[in-house]
């Protein structure tokens, strides 16, 4: 009986400690393995692009050509000296002075200051609502503390498992 309960809970603990690891897998990969497959992710900080981009989601772009750009199309780009980041729809194309005119979906005006090409990182290809609100917690302090901590605290998880299933070595006494 004591050996059927002692297995029962290590299969759980298995269970659990392998849900934990892969989850932190696919949280890997979508804060950071995307980029191996040329997506960059960004988090949506304003509600301009409501409701097809929300506030507080993980927006996934792809860099492109900016003539492949026309005007309805939404693009990532650079807004300012402070390198801050937006996804706005593209009202109007200049290529001869190579630069948009861009809008935020929810905003009554076209923004203020055109987009030069240069500043284009890309067009959104996909976006995760809420998951932005993690990447953006775990990007700065507490957050990266937070995120090591975890990371290391499971690995002594799952390291304690297999420590403490050893059984005990019994020291044999050499007889003279």
């Amino acid at each position: 009986m004591m050996m059927m309960q002692k297995n029962h809970w290590k299969r759980i603990w298995n269970i659990g400690s392998t849900a934990l690891v892969a989850l932190l897998v696919v949280i890997a990969i979508l804060f950071v393995g995307i980029r191996f497959v040329g997506l960059t992710p960004y988090v949506v900080l304003s509600g301009s692009m409501e409701p097809e981009y929300p506030v507080g989601s993980l927006i996934y772009t792809k860099a492109v050509n900016p003539e492949s750009i026309e005007a309805g199309d939404p693009i990532t780009f650079v807004m300012n000296e402070e390198l801050q980041v937006a996804t706005h729809r593209v009202v109007e194309t200049n290529s001869e002075e190579q630069y948009f005119r861009t809008k935020g979906d929810a905003n009554d005006a076209i923004d203020g200051q055109p987009v030069h090409f240069n500043n284009l990182l890309g067009t959104p290809v996909f976006v995760i609502p809420l998951l932005g609100y993690a990447a953006n917690f775990v990007s700065q302090p507490p957050g990266v503390y937070l995120a090591i901590a975890v990371m290391v605290s499971v690995l002594i998880l799952l390291f304690l498992g297999s420590w403490l299933e050893k059984e005990p070595e019994t020291q044999e006494n050499p007889t003279a």
